[in-house]
């Protein structure tokens, strides 16, 4: 984005503004990139009702006509990737290279979605293995829920957006997305993106501000079917009580753990453990945050983690070179840095990094972290990755459930008898064998446990979730 761009909320197809704009900053520097207006519950209530009187269109179009407006869609996106790369670069400060990344995995969580479209297939219900039901034939179809609300995080802006949206709209739904306040720009690209490639009016709306005003609002609204939210686990929880008997998929985060054995592959697992921690500065839901290793290797696994962070490269997000750049703003980095610092007054030790400059934290790397601080028992959210060592494998899994969360772990072992002795035994949504818990391919279920939330994404289960089964019974 060259110079600051004017972007109106978008709702029943048409641009709209409010009194109030909002900036959109760059995290690194504070520069200005864009602006945005502020909705509030009205703007809510206008873009429920945009997608109510949608809702109909999209239920009565065939699934090949929803498979074609998303095929579409993923393919204008790939020819616009460098500018939604420099869109989500541009409002979350995540490095050039991995933004494009981001947009080109958008483009294809898409493509996954179109084709989603054209399973959604029902069963026939054996009657005849009771006679009562003699005579008679059965069967069950997916059918939409309606209006479904989609509330999107800071960290993946375009992508995790089009896990919600994408989804939903195959399934023959209607959607108010409510991006989050300082990452807006790239959802409100992607519904001008939507209108040029045939979604009717109404099928997507997307509404900027701040979040508690509109998504409580929207979670309220008696019209809305369904919340797909991903973000913090006290906005969740609110979410889920606020409710009632909607559906609701709540995505919450974890504090993702490793367990590396005493016969790992130690080059491969430090490497991938560096990259996994710190790709986009920390600030994922799976990344790599607690390391268990076999007190054995342990030194040595340790050395190698510490050679490749900092081999890291800090700057500024637009340079092709960066690996590490900023968090999303200055007061989350200084709540990283003084998560830090209580690790340390605990007798935690820095092997590398932990300075602050305005919103950025060096790649940290802690020792013998304590149980009990929050860079182990919370979602640390930033550039920060500890190393403990244990004697037993059964140690280490415990270790790794004693966590309110349970997203996304891993383990590395050559031993497969181990392996999978730790993947039966951890309780998490997905357990990565020889690969770090920040995996994730976009077709893959991914959700959690525990205070990681409810329900999957991935698009063939997402649309499970956005969908729901009706008996029909036929006497012939």
């Amino acid at each position: 984005m060259m110079a600051p761009m004017d972007f109106p909320m978008y709702i029943g197809g048409r641009r709209v503004k409010s009194e109030t704009m909002l900036p959109v900053e760059l995290p690194f520097d504070g520069s200005l990139v864009a602006t945005v207006y502020r909705g509030g519950a009205r703007h809510a209530g206008e873009a429920v009702a945009a997608a109510v009187k949608a809702a109909p269109v999209l239920r009565e179009m065939t699934r090949e006509e929803r498979s074609a407006i998303l095929r579409r869609v993923h393919q204008a996106m790939l020819e616009r990737r460098d500018a939604l790369a420099h869109a989500i670069c541009s409002e979350s400060g995540k490095p050039i290279r991995e933004a494009r990344v981001e947009a080109e995995r958008a483009a294809y969580t898409v493509m996954f979605s179109s084709e989603e479209a054209h399973r959604l297939v029902g069963e026939v219900v054996p009657m005849d293995a009771e006679q009562a039901g003699n005579g008679r034939l059965a069967m069950t179809v997916r059918e939409p829920l309606g209006v479904i609300a989609c509330i999107t995080p800071v960290n993946f802006p375009l992508n995790l957006a089009m896990h919600k949206i994408g989804p939903a709209l195959a399934a023959g739904n209607t959607v108010v997305h409510k991006p989050a306040s300082t990452t807006p720009v790239s959802g409100i690209m992607m519904a001008e993106i939507f209108e040029e490639c045939g979604l009717p009016a109404g099928g997507l709306n997307v509404i900027t501000g701040p979040g508690g005003e509109i998504g409580d609002a929207l979670v309220r609204h008696p019209e809305v079917a369904m919340v797909s939210f991903t973000g913090s686990p006290e906005v969740g929880l609110r979410t889920r009580s606020l409710a009632g008997m909607k559906r609701v998929a709540l995505e919450l985060g974890g504090n993702a753990a490793v367990i590396v054995d005493r016969d790992a592959n130690l080059d491969e697992a430090a490497a991938r453990c560096v990259a996994g921690g710190f790709a986009h500065s920390g600030q994922v839901c799976i990344s790599v945050q607690r390391i268990y290793v076999d007190s054995g290797v342990r030194a040595e696994f340790q050395e190698r983690v510490v050679e490749g962070t900092r081999k890291l490269a800090m700057g500024h997000p637009k340079e092709p070179s960066t690996d590490i750049s900023s968090l999303i703003t200055v007061s989350e980095a200084e709540r990283v840095e003084s998560w830090v610092g209580e690790a340390v007054d605990r007798g935690a030790r820095v092997l590398t990094g932990g300075k602050r400059t305005r919103a950025a934290i060096e790649p940290t790397v802690l020792a013998d972290v304590p149980e009990d601080c929050r860079c182990s028992q919370r979602e640390v959210f930033g550039p920060v990755i500890n190393v403990n060592s244990y004697e037993s494998l059964d140690d280490a899994i415990a270790w790794v459930n004693r966590s309110d969360y349970g997203l996304q772990a891993g383990i590395y072992t050559r031993d497969i008898g181990r392996a999978f002795h730790a993947a039966h035994r951890i309780h998490a949504g997905g357990v990565m064998i020889n690969e770090v818990p920040q995996y994730r391919v976009d077709q893959m279920p991914y959700g959690g446990v525990k205070m990681s939330g409810s329900g999957r994404e991935g698009p063939k289960y997402a649309v499970e979730e956005m969908t729901e089964p009706k008996l029909i019974v036929w006497k012939g």
